[in-house]
């Protein structure tokens, strides 16, 4: 991956961490039911989940690859709409928020981690969604181990760090969402329609 695909990756990497999705708002609900120190169990879990999650689409991406270097130009286009369909979704979403009265606390931090976990890898926009972005900055050229090290890498931590603001904020975020979520979805939404249009048209 050259340095200026790697920081539009990145780029691309931060705008989708603070787009809502189940992760963020499971973040969101256990730091204001139990505190950024024991959420950090909850994204734990969330980030092996994504790790897999990522480990899959690109293995499907560069058995693909092996067939024919076509498919991957018919991936992105074919991503591209995708994401463009689902931030059309994420613009018409109603606003997020934290609902304490029907929120059932986890006992442990291993029930934590297992919530984050399949909350990651159940979710089967999950798969969809990485099978769509991630062959925009897929080099053919280049080691697919080395480029799913860095963008696994890069993806997990960013939504590491994002979570756990989220976690620790939660008390002060869930009221603000509620005032300004349609519009902040919005944001959000015109930023995943907007990488399905340009990524496809890079070279």
């Amino acid at each position: 991956m050259s340095s200026d695909t790697f920081l539009v990756y990145l780029l691309a990497a931060i705008g989708l961490s603070l787009s809502p999705g189940p992760n963020g708002l499971l973040a969101l609900t256990h730091g204001a039911l139990h505190g950024w120190r024991r959420t950090a169990f909850t994204i734990l879990g969330g980030a092996v989940g994504f790790t897999a999650v990522i480990g899959l689409s690109l293995s499907g991406i560069g058995a693909l690859l092996q067939t024919s270097l076509i498919w991957l130009t018919v991936m992105k286009w074919i991503g591209g709409a995708y994401l463009v369909w689902l931030g059309i979704q994420v613009w018409r979403a109603p606003p997020i928020g934290v609902d304490l009265r029907d929120a059932a606390p986890s006992r442990t931090g291993i029930a934590l981690f297992r919530q984050g976990l399949l909350s990651a890898v159940t979710n089967p926009k999950g798969i969809l969604f990485f099978a769509a972005f991630l062959p925009q900055f897929i080099d053919p050229a280049r080691s697919l181990g080395v480029q799913f090290a860095i963008m696994a890498g890069t993806f997990v931590g960013i939504e590491i760090m994002t979570e756990l603001v989220i976690a620790s904020s939660a008390h002060r975020l869930s009221p603000w969402l509620q005032r300004v979520g349609r519009r902040f979805n919005r944001l959000c939404g015109g930023l995943f329609a907007a990488i399905g249009v340009a990524l496809p048209l890079r070279s």
